[in-house]
């Protein structure tokens, strides 16, 4: 009995306890829930800007600046549309891109500097050095001989002042020449691009497009070159790039047919220059060279005038460029010689090989893969860069 007694009161006493608990909870939520409503009544008040509408205890309201600037950061705020800077080209320094040709060819004319005496001894090495530079024999052979007899003249015997003499004698040698590019005024001009495989032919070509561009003229890209898988695609970016027209024809089709569409289309649209790029050739095959004469041929037709036809050499490739040059200029009567990768591992001699031998004007070369780094070659600034 007493324990049934006891069993009775402790339940009675959890029941109170339960219904104590409850009651403050839902107390508390009630309260929560008034302070929630009277929060969005707040913030609804805040993004309308009726912030005399705001009811809250002294305490806790907040300064108007407060509630405007709340509203102010609800607000999106458009920002400033990007500003596009146009492309900035900047001529390349002949004397920072030679490094690697200045180290080759002063490496080989290193030792005569500090010669007290130049003997016969240090002049054989010296024409040696010239030779391994890619001067050519010939070549080599004549600015020693002349350089000799000049040295006798001036008494001048060490090696610092033979030095002197050189570096004024190859001035002597590339100066003088017309480098210029042909544009003949009313005329439909035509520049042939022309050159074995891997010397570059497509992104002269290309680089020309940009500057005949920027120069003021309307330039037209005519895909010769049928034979190289994407060779059209690559000329179709590169006039995309600079805003140039594009001619193309079907891939394994006729070049010279290219050629003379490109040369109508031009006409009839306006353009002044056709660049005309053309397969790479090699050099040691008949048949190739004679089909290159047929395009050269079919370019002159009117309204087409070749103003230029010029032969892209890889200047890293040294002598072997000048076996090049030789079956080039008999094929299609090369005007002008484009150096590719004179900024690389070429020693920098293959310019004198060409101008001196072959009596064509180097007019361009490459100092870089930018668009901007094919330039009118400069042959005092290229001298001075060898010796520097």
């Amino acid at each position: 009995m007493e324990t049934a007694i006891i069993v009775l009161i402790v339940i009675a006493v959890v029941l109170v306890v339960a219904g104590v608990g409850f009651v403050a909870t839902r107390r508390r939520g009630d309260a929560e829930l008034q302070a929630g409503a009277a929060a969005d009544r707040a913030a609804s008040s805040g993004r309308s800007g009726g912030v005399g509408t705001l009811e809250r205890p002294a305490v806790d309201a907040p300064d108007v600046a407060d509630v405007v600037d709340e509203a102010v950061t609800d607000e999106v705020v458009d920002e400033a549309p990007a500003v596009v800077e146009p492309e900035v080209i900047v001529k390349p320094s002949f004397f920072e891109r030679l490094g690697k040709a200045r180290s080759a060819f002063t490496g080989y004319l290193g030792g005569l500097v500090g010669l007290a005496k130049v003997d016969e001894e240090a002049w054989e090495e010296l024409e040696e050095a010239l030779i391994r530079a890619d001067v050519g024999v010939k070549t080599a052979m004549g600015l020693i001989e002349d350089v000799r007899d000049r040295a006798s003249e001036a008494g001048a015997e060490d090696g610092a002042a033979v030095m002197e003499l050189l570096k004024a004698r190859m001035h002597e040698e590339l100066a003088g020449k017309d480098r210029s590019l042909t544009i003949a005024d009313g005329e439909t001009n035509v520049w042939l691009v022309v050159g074995v495989n891997g010397v570059g032919k497509t992104t002269t070509i290309g680089k020309l497009g940009k500057r005949l561009a920027d120069d003021g003229h309307k330039p037209l890209m005519a895909a010769g070159d049928t034979f190289r898988a994407a060779a059209a695609e690559q000329l179709t970016t590169w006039a995309e790039r600079s805003g140039a027209e594009i001619v193309r024809g079907n891939e394994g089709g006729d070049p010279s047919s290219v050629i003379f569409d490109g040369v109508q289309a031009a006409a009839a649209r306006g353009c002044d220059v056709v660049l005309a790029d053309t397969a790479g050739r090699l050099h040691n095959k008949s048949n190739l060279m004679d089909e290159l004469t047929k395009v050269r041929r079919v370019a002159a037709k009117e309204p087409g005038h070749v103003s230029e036809v010029l032969l892209v050499i890889d200047a890293t490739t040294g002598q072997n460029g000048m076996s090049q040059a030789q079956v080039f200029t008999e094929a299609v009567d090369v005007t002008g010689v484009v150096l590719t990768k004179l900024d690389g591992s070429a020693k920098g001699g293959i310019v004198f090989a060409v101008e001196s031998e072959l009596g064509i004007p180097v007019k361009l070369v490459g100092l870089g893969e930018g668009v901007g780094d094919l330039v009118d070659f400069e042959p005092s600034e290229f001298v001075d860069a060898l010796f520097e």
